[in-house]
């Protein structure tokens, strides 16, 4: 069967989301169920970032430099990647329901591990473990995306995104909170916990939905791959989500070693604290899911370009040091935050209107990419500011928005060119 060729340019909404008109059903599911996975979807992936609070006490607690103990944020952020790789492309194969529910009972056993770690050695392994079983919110986005009809899948999308943004922004403070009053042990022991039970009431919620392919695990792999050379829509929204992302994490690995450095002084609570200012971007999540709705995702990315740039410059003054220091770091963060969690929203919906059949294949591909450049940015941004300092960071930050900016013209472009020379072929046919 021939399919119609994709451009990656994006259509107006309602063509856009017309291919996926008959993979909906003609009735959304109880409202209450999307903000039941918004919090799953919050206390999933918070589970891969506070660790980033606890560097610098895992390295007083091990008697180790802060560069080493920030490893252990970067290997969890990695096995959340090859989880997403492996794992995720299940949720096309298997019913979705045993599935999340094995995979929370594996991620509570592997946070029970890392709690317990006697070195830093076993430490980082539960860490990687607990990234690749810790994958659940990547399966409740495209069953959500497939209960709701498209004309709603934007907000539906911004929905869940907010409770990741929660999730993500809110570990921080949990982290850095739990962990200066009662050890670094005791946040990944407090998670386990709060991961059990979330397996037991995602067991219980969740709708029956019958799995979309019989394809099997080395096919479905291998489709994802594919996507990636087949689909434009998809390269454009992982090269756009995977440079922000990478700046994202850079920043935020960085925060913690130079607020517990010299010239702040502070501790690890300081750390969850100032991430408490960036939980505000969680509201933006589900009004950029509707712009998404009306406007498509082109014009939210390029606004989310934009804003990154500015809070690079804005963040650029954290390196005065003192209040006005301070202020500036929780002004740039928050931007920062709420262009990469709305970027986030526009990326996203876009996929998932691409091929209904395979949403959990697609955000495979999508989000493997993404944490890989999450990966590469904690990983550059400690170097960064090893090398250079805050400056160095912020430097980096404005860099990859300026890649994002220059890939996302140069496909648009090329796309373009696609288009037109379709449309010259038709005429001529």
């Amino acid at each position: 069967m021939s399919r119609t060729p994709r451009t990656g340019i994006d259509p107006p909404p309602a063509l856009a989301t017309t291919a996926a008109t008959t993979a909906a059903p003609p009735a959304g599911p109880d409202r209450r169920l999307p903000l039941l996975m918004a919090l799953a979807c919050g206390v999933g992936v918070a589970n891969v970032y506070f660790p980033q609070a606890l560097t610098p006490l895992v390295a007083d607690a091990f008697r180790i430099a802060p560069g080493a103990a920030a490893n252990v944020a970067t290997l969890t952020q990695l096995g959340y990647a090859a989880g997403i790789f492996l794992l995720v492309p299940l949720g096309d194969r298997l019913p979705r329901r045993p599935l999340v529910t094995a995979l929370l009972a594996v991620t509570g056993c592997a946070l029970l591990a890392a709690g317990l770690a006697p070195t830093t050695g076993v430490l980082a392994a539960a860490g990687a473990a607990v990234g690749l079983a810790t994958v659940v919110p990547q399966l409740l986005l495209p069953l959500a995306a497939g209960l709701v009809a498209p004309d709603r899948r934007g907000a539906v999308i911004g929905t869940l995104q907010g409770g990741l943004i929660g999730g993500i922004l809110l570990a921080r403070t949990f982290g850095g909170v739990l962990g200066e009053h009662l050890g670094w042990r005791a946040p990944y022991l407090a998670a386990a916990a709060l991961t059990g039970l979330l397996a037991l009431v995602l067991g219980l919620a969740l709708p029956t939905v019958p799995p979309a392919t019989r394809e099997r695990y080395p096919a479905l792999l291998a489709d994802t791959l594919r996507m990636l050379r087949t689909e434009p829509g998809l390269r454009r929204s992982v090269l756009h989500q995977s440079t922000l992302f990478g700046g994202f994490s850079a920043a935020w690995t960085a925060l913690a070693l130079l607020l517990t450095g010299p010239r702040y002084g502070l501790d690890a609570q300081a750390v969850g604290l100032l991430a408490l200012i960036g939980a505000a971007s969680m509201l933006c999540a589900p009004a950029a899911g509707r712009l998404v709705d009306r406007s498509g995702p082109d014009r939210v990315n390029g606004r989310c370009t934009a804003a990154t740039l500015l809070a690079a410059a804005v963040l650029a003054g954290g390196a005065v040091g003192g209040a006005a220091g301070l202020v500036a770091l929780a002004l740039g963060l928050l931007l920062l935050d709420v262009a990469v969690q709305c970027s986030q929203v526009a990326n996203q919906a876009r996929i998932f209107a691409l091929r209904p059949e395979a949403r959990s294949r697609l955000n495979t591909a999508y989000m493997t990419c993404s944490f890989l450049g999450g990966s590469a940015g904690s990983w550059l941004g400690v170097r960064a500011y090893g090398r250079l300092g805050w400056a160095g960071v912020c430097g980096l930050v404005a860099l990859v928005a300026l890649v994002a900016l220059a890939a996302g013209a140069g496909l648009a472009a090329r796309g373009l060119r696609s288009l037109s020379s379709t449309t010259t072929s038709k005429d001529h046919s």
